[in-house]
């Protein structure tokens, strides 16, 4: 009886949802992304810039 309280416990503060919480982590897994995504353009740029200059 005892094991099945504490299951039971463990997995209520699994399921905690804090809107501010999942907000801020999605801030800043875009800023992440955009970040990439610029680098990424930057390197294509350098590529470019390569081959032509090869």
């Amino acid at each position: 009886m005892n094991k099945n309280i504490y299951n039971n416990c463990k997995k209520n503060k699994k399921n905690k949802f804090t809107f501010s919480e999942k907000k801020e982590n999605t801030l800043k897994s875009l800023s992440e992304v955009e970040f990439f995504l610029r680098d990424f353009n930057r390197f294509k740029n350098y590529i470019k810039l390569y081959k032509i200059l090869k």
